[in-house]
């Protein structure tokens, strides 16, 4: 992982649709020994009801109005309090599915910098919020996707 939006996937491989920075998987480990299993939501609302939203797994409730974009692989590290965490955990990330049919061509990589956000995000007491960064998606990428079901 690294604070930079990967290059373009290799060919044969499909490109993944969401991922994460560093900062980011340092957060969501942080988050996790606090409020156990996460998951993240990308409403199309306005202000920060456009920022992606972590919660505790579960407790925003997703259905036909949603589509699954993929899940962030968090790999070990260095928890808060100091120790190593013993293994890798998932984080799935869900977009409403009218906000999809703007992003679907792009590419997003969710990052966390300096600043409080509103809303009922995770991060918020931190003194951090999570932001999108987003590229557009190769041609190669683009026909690797469209090869694949729609999330």
């Amino acid at each position: 992982m690294s604070d930079v939006a990967p290059a373009p996937g290799s060919a044969g491989t499909t490109p993944e649709r969401v991922t994460l920075t560093d900062s980011t998987a340092a957060m969501l480990r942080q988050l996790r020994a606090l409020h156990g299993d996460l998951m993240f939501h990308q409403s199309g609302g306005c202000c920060d009801g456009s920022s992606p939203m972590c919660y505790p797994l579960g407790d925003f409730l997703t259905g036909d109005a949603d589509v699954h974009l993929g899940d962030l692989v968090v790999e070990p590290g260095e928890a808060a309090d100091g120790r190593a965490e013993p293994d890798r955990f998932v984080v799935p990330v869900w977009m409403s599915r009218n906000q999809f049919e703007y992003w679907s061509h792009t590419h997003l990589t969710i990052d966390v910098v300096p600043g409080r956000g509103a809303g009922f995000s995770l991060e918020a007491p931190e003194g951090v919020r999570f932001i999108i960064r987003s590229r557009l998606f190769t041609d190669a990428e683009w026909e690797q996707l469209d090869r694949t079901a729609t999330p």
